[in-house]
């Protein structure tokens, strides 16, 4: 799970394995396997980043 901000500055949290691309338009579009898109004041580096550092974290434990 990452937390990201909406456009309104409210804070969520997503599962980060439901994502399925973030596109930049140029607000930051994240689209999700459910069909839902989500508009997020993050950049879509930021996004990657929050998901490559919760990958790690989970993925260090199996090492």
């Amino acid at each position: 799970m990452i937390e990201l901000t909406k456009l309104n500055d409210v804070k969520f949290i997503v599962n980060a394995e439901i994502i399925e691309f973030v596109e930049e338009t140029p607000d930051t579009v994240i689209s999700l396997t459910t069909g839902k898109k989500i508009l997020v004041k993050e950049s879509g580096q930021e996004v990657i980043d929050a998901v490559i550092s919760y990958k790690r974290s989970i993925y260090s434990n199996y090492s």
